[in-house]
């Protein structure tokens, strides 16, 4: 990836831009079902044959080639490789295993890995976690090996207020959720863009007449956002630079569980999410449009 938190950043780059907040103006509810679903497709359970650790990995993201996966699991980020046409038991990443780690999302480009953590920030005793997840992120260095994890920082991370599940563009924009951050209530999705030394403020996604949004993901090229809300997955189109308002998926995934996490494969044909209803990940083969009509 082009942008987010190149090699060359130092950890001050990142400066609290004071700017009003912008709500982007689709603020309104379709009710209208989005079938973005092959016809005719049921859920299947990823990683199965004893790999998966039931109820408890999510979150998955792919490399560009697809043959390496990364996933939260046990508050520890893990990667499974296909070898052989078989996926591999899932085991820590080299940055991770002592502080809760979480929502790991590896760029597009395969060049970073941004994730929630509760490690303790500069300047705080080192030996004991803060109370906040933050975003982190880590650049690959070669085969297994990661940087030093460094905090993404103001205006993302905010001093008191958790940031959950990000993910990212081609262009480096980042899409997170929090609760309660600038005066907003419940829990909110937001979108910034990255300005090639820093984060632009946090823009509110408004995607669902104003009810709670969780685990927004962004494509790569950042035509649609897939989020949940009222516990099922929907999905919003890109309409000039702002969002339609939220279209529910149809009940081939929406079927009566909680659904969290959503993410497209990096060929755009595979959604991975959770369920209530599954344990470990579900998949289902997806046709996404690439226009709106």
């Amino acid at each position: 990836m082009k942008m987010l938190l190149a090699v060359t950043m130092r950890s001050t780059m990142f400066g609290v831009l004071i700017t009003w907040i912008t709500v982007f103006p689709s603020s309104g509810q379709s009710s209208n079902q989005q079938n973005i679903i092959e016809t005719g497709a049921v859920p299947k359970v990823f990683l199965q044959e004893g790999v998966s650790v039931p109820n408890d990995e999510s979150a998955p993201s792919f490399t560009p080639d697809g043959k390496t996966v990364y996933l939260s699991d046990h508050n520890t980020i893990c990667f499974s490789k296909m070898i052989n046409g078989k996926w591999t038991k899932p085991k820590p990443v080299s940055i991770s295993g002592h502080w809760h780690d979480w929502d790991a999302f590896l760029s597009p480009d395969g060049k970073q890995l941004v994730f929630v953590s509760n490690r303790p920030l500069e300047g705080m005793p080192q030996d004991s976690a803060q109370k906040k997840g933050h975003l982190w992120y880590s650049s690959h260095l070669s085969g297994e090996n990661w940087s030093a994890p460094r905090h993404i920082g103001a205006p993302v991370n905010l001093d008191g207020f958790n940031a959950y599940a990000p993910s990212i563009s081609n262009a480096g924009s980042l899409c997170f959720c929090s609760r309660g951050r600038d005066g907003n209530k419940g829990m909110c999705g937001y979108y910034t863009k990255w300005l090639g030394d820093h984060y632009d403020k946090p823009k509110l996604l408004a995607l669902n007449g104003g009810k709670d949004i969780f685990d927004p993901y962004i494509s790569p090229d950042e035509r649609y956002i897939i989020f949940v809300s009222e516990k099922s997955l929907f999905i919003s189109y890109r309409h000039g630079n702002d969002w339609l308002p939220g279209q529910k998926l149809s009940t081939q995934v929406n079927n009566g569980g909680s659904n969290g996490g959503p993410y497209v494969s990096p060929n755009g044909k595979m959604l991975y999410y959770s369920s209530s209803l599954v344990e470990g990940i579900s998949m289902i083969p997806v046709n996404i449009p690439k226009t709106i009509h």
